[in-house]
């Protein structure tokens, strides 16, 4: 894309939020400003269920500015579930996804379109070590990049984020994909497409508690392994020859022990230690076996990513299929 070829474009920005009241109106008075540059922009704020006055925030927001919108969940679906949302309904030339605890600068914003200007189809960001995080977060966060860039088919630069701009045919794409678990940060890479990275230092949150428990944390990478690999059912089917190869040595141990000489002991203390630890084997096996397994009933049931109790933005028409669009509220 040249600069002559789109001297005027919508830019689309998608914030996923969930009891982040205390963050909205600090958020606008830094993004409204950077996208006031540009042609035409929208801002489209995606209420996870928030139990607090997230919505009542954003509706009073509205109220100045016409470019903002707002989806409002039943309940809480999840960070990606309200990603997927927001492309459902954006309509910009460029999309651009970020997080709305200000941890994720507004200010990055010009550096995007300057390379999508220059014809970057993605645009993602990798962050900086944050020395102000304890070890053992930095030290989780590595482990995660580093298992899944292991086990995947995939390369995640490690610090990758959800803060991105996507081009218009990379998030038609994306939102064409109906899997149920979905991992936009494994996603995007896979996909292929003319990308670049950006580095920054994350800003601390401005107020307010992470969402991310070490509970979350941990599906989350679970989710992002099971979708794009099937190396942890192939290491079970490996543990599985090892050991059984170790019985058969084993077994042979014990008969040349019984048959050929007199010294047999009892030795209840290594067949029990055997039994639980080829048990425990097993039990890790079976459970990367079911996790897969209940992704795939997941998937069966074609249950919806997410259900919209409220909303003020119509599905655009290009993008309605056979369902029925809902009205505006």
């Amino acid at each position: 894309m040249s600069s002559d070829q789109f001297k005027e474009f919508k830019v689309s920005v998608i914030v996923p939020i969930y009891n982040e009241e205390g963050n909205i109106s600090p958020l606008m008075d830094r993004l409204v400003p950077v996208l006031q540059q540009y042609h035409d922009y929208e801002i489209l704020f995606v209420d996870d269920g928030s139990r607090d006055h997230t919505l009542e925030t954003i509706k009073n927001s509205k109220e100045s500015n016409s470019h903002i919108h707002y989806i409002s969940f039943a309940r809480n679906f999840g960070h990606q579930n309200a990603l997927k949302a927001g492309l459902d309904h954006v309509t910009g030339d460029c999309v651009i996804t970020m997080d709305g605890d200000l941890q994720h600068p507004p200010e990055l914003i010009p550096q995007f379109i300057e390379k999508w200007l220059e014809g970057y189809d993605v645009v993602y960001t990798i962050r900086r070590e944050d020395t102000r995080l304890s070890f053992l977060k930095r030290l989780t966060s590595r482990f995660f990049y580093r298992l899944i860039n292991r086990l995947s088919g995939i390369h995640i630069p490690e610090g990758a984020a959800d803060f991105r701009l996507l081009d218009r045919n990379v998030a038609d794409v994306l939102k064409d994909i109906r899997e149920y678990h979905l991992f936009y940060r494994g996603l995007t890479p896979w996909l292929g497409f003319h990308q670049i990275g950006i580095t920054y230092l994350p800003e601390e949150r401005f107020s307010g508690q992470t969402k991310y428990s070490l509970r979350k944390m941990i599906a989350f990478a679970l989710t992002g392994i099971t979708s794009f690999s099937l190396k942890p059912l192939r290491i079970s089917v490996l543990f599985g020859v090892f050991f059984a190869l170790l019985a058969f040595i084993y077994g042979g141990y014990a008969l040349y022990m019984k048959f050929f000489t007199q010294s047999t002991v009892p030795g209840w203390a290594s067949v029990l230690i055997s039994v639980l630890f080829i048990g425990g084997i097993q039990l890790i096996v079976l459970g990367i076996i079911g996790e897969y397994i209940g992704k795939l009933f997941m998937e069966s049931k074609h249950r919806p990513h997410y259900i919209i109790k409220e909303k003020n933005v119509a599905i655009p028409p290009r993008f309605v299929t056979q369902e029925k669009q809902e009205p505006l509220k």
